[in-house]
């Protein structure tokens, strides 16, 4: 049995998040993570929203509230739209918690001790109407680079760039609106990457396992050279600049740059669930604590890829302490909205709460995950993923469940038939199942999603034509045994199917289980032997008639989500 830890990239708190924000981290996670558990390993999935930084004081001022009562409100529907759309985090913390607080202090300390910590003095927008310093994206002005008018200080939504407040034309507050903003010198902390350049590359050439996307992003920043990094902002809210209680002298009003700090929660949120569940979060955390033999798994949107494969490794490394690193690193491009950007802050796209006032959750898991944005960006459209549900969800997979089940009831009663013996089609049949189940589980292991699920629709496939081969509703006319023997092999394939789905279809699948009254968190063990799962029932087993599992999307739903979210 294998440890494995795996984080996704903590979800911002400004709001519930899109389906791009889905599928970029915590959905793969969540599937990945579900996977590892049917095969029996140890799997620990945290992850925590993202509180600190400029935007999150933007909003709770927009929304009238103080800042701790935002993030304690959004952190709570966040939560639960993740429970509503099957996310098993182990734990779901908060990065403005305690522990967090505590870690990021001691990294700043212990880097600061080793020398890799420099104060500075730089110049800074500050606003005169606000009277006050304008970090990141307190700042508003035009893309230097693409003159997109409403670029941030950190970064330009319509290139993509990563930028410096001072870089932007025509600046203004993103406080006030007010133009009347100036360069003053302002003292920060200076996290000195440039010294451990050769270190941070060496430990990515050591990643030979990283898929291309992630690799090539992180030998981008290497290649241009690893900068000095500030490390704290002029802000109220978020971790203080101080050592153990102390404030740090000078920094009394300024507080850690978010982005020091984020990546710092997932060891602070592991820490939180070790403290609600008398465990021990050192032993997946340190390597002379036990966490030698943890399988670290990172998945993450290409955006946040150089964060954690150069900066959140200079703090780890830097700190010389015998902390874990990560080992996987899956990265995904983005999945856009009609070859538009989904957008948080101008509501553009379908979000989770609103997917789940329309559809189960179980339609847009599978659509996300045989969609994903691997290999390159993905665009969602209202017409594929009515498409790709009535395709495979309801003729393929539905209407199997829905066809054997009806059947039997009718011609055998509602009980596994018992008569007859597998013969040469269930043989075919495993050997098939066999050489795609394996491959299936490979990709899996491999985070290949798409292939997968690829994988997974064709395993629903070769039971359909199995069915058609077998034809029990032609052969019973004349060999009752050979119909026996095909249903029974059918109505077993069903808990194939529901054990192999579990991961990317978690309700639907216990409802397949359901069918047979059987508990899923065994009957969900992963089938490594085909044959023997699909002798599980031998006969005379009850089962209750399922309700159709995937109701069909028709064009006239289609038509009035697409006035609804404005899609074009």
């Amino acid at each position: 049995m294998a440890r494995i830890l795996i984080t996704s990239a903590l979800p911002y708190i400004n709001g519930i998040k899109h389906l791009g924000n889905l599928v970029g981290s915590m959905l793969p996670a969540d599937v990945y993570a579900r996977f590892q558990r049917q095969r029996g390993h140890e799997v620990l999935y945290i992850c925590a929203t993202d509180e600190h930084g400029t935007p999150a004081e933007l909003a709770a001022r927009a929304a009238g509230q103080t800042v701790r009562e935002y993030c304690r409100e959004q952190h709570d529907i966040q939560k639960q739209a993740g429970e509503a759309f099957g996310l098993s985090f182990d734990h779901f913390g908060r990065s403005s918690n305690a522990p967090n607080h505590r870690l990021t202090q001691h990294f700043a300390k212990a880097l600061e001790n080793k020398g890799l910590i420099e104060e500075r003095t730089d110049r800074q927008v500050y606003s005169v109407d606000d009277m006050r310093f304008l970090p990141d994206r307190y700042v508003e002005g035009t893309c230097p680079h693409c003159d997109y008018e409403k670029a941030r200080g950190d970064q330009c939504d319509n290139c993509g760039r990563l930028l410096d407040p001072v870089d932007l034309k025509n600046p203004y507050s993103a406080i006030s609106g007010s133009h009347k903003v100036e360069l003053r010198e302002t003292k920060h902390l200076y996290l000195l990457q440039s010294k451990l350049q050769d270190r941070i590359a060496a430990w990515v050439e050591e990643k030979s396992g990283w898929p291309l996307l992630t690799k090539s992003i992180a030998q981008k920043w290497l290649k241009e050279g690893l900068r000095d990094r500030s490390i704290t902002r002029d802000l109220q809210w978020g971790v203080p600049v101080a050592y153990e209680g102390e404030a740090r002298p000078g920094f009394e009003n300024k507080v850690f740059y978010v982005w020091f700090d984020a990546p710092i929660e997932y060891i602070g949120a592991t820490e939180e669930w070790a403290l609600s569940n008398g465990q021990d979060w050192e032993s997946w955390w340190r390597t002379d604590k036990g966490a030698d033999d943890v399988k670290y798994v990172q998945v993450m949107g290409k955006d946040n890829v150089a964060f954690h494969t150069v900066s959140f490794p200079c703090t780890i490394l830097g700190s010389e302490e015998p902390w874990k690193t990560v080992d996987a690193l899956k990265s995904l491009n983005w999945l856009t909205w009609y070859g538009g950007k989904f957008s948080t802050s101008e509501q553009r796209g379908i979000f989770m709460d609103q997917a789940l006032e329309i559809l189960p959750a179980d339609y847009w898991r599978w659509h996300l995950m045989a969609n994903a944005p691997e290999s390159d960006d993905a665009s969602f459209t209202l017409e594929h993923f009515a498409s790709v549900v009535n395709k495979d969800l309801a003729d393929v997979l539905g209407n199997f469940v829905n066809r054997i089940t009806r059947f039997c009831k009718a011609r055998f009663g509602e009980e596994v038939p018992a008569e007859g013996a597998y013969g040469e089609a269930e043989k075919a049949l495993i050997a098939e199942l066999e050489t795609r189940a394996a491959a299936y589980a490979g990709y899996l292991e491999e985070m290949e999603f798409r292939k997968a699920f690829t994988e997974l629709r064709a395993i629903w496939v070769a039971g359909n034509e199995y069915l058609q081969v077998a034809a029990p509703w032609t052969a019973i006319k004349e060999d009752r045994e050979r119909a026996a023997a095909s249903v029974r092999c059918a109505l077993n394939l069903i808990v194939v199917f529901a054990a192999l789905s579990r991961p990317v279809i978690p309700f639907t699948a216990d409802k397949m289980f359901a069918i047979f009254d059987l508990d899923p968190e065994t009957a969900a063990r992963w089938p490594d032997d085909v044959g023997a799962a699909l002798s599980r029932f031998k006969g005379g087993e009850a089962f209750a008639l399922p309700e159709v599992l995937f109701a069909k999307i028709e064009d006239e739903q289609v038509e009035e989500w697409r006035q609804r979210f404005k899609a074009q």
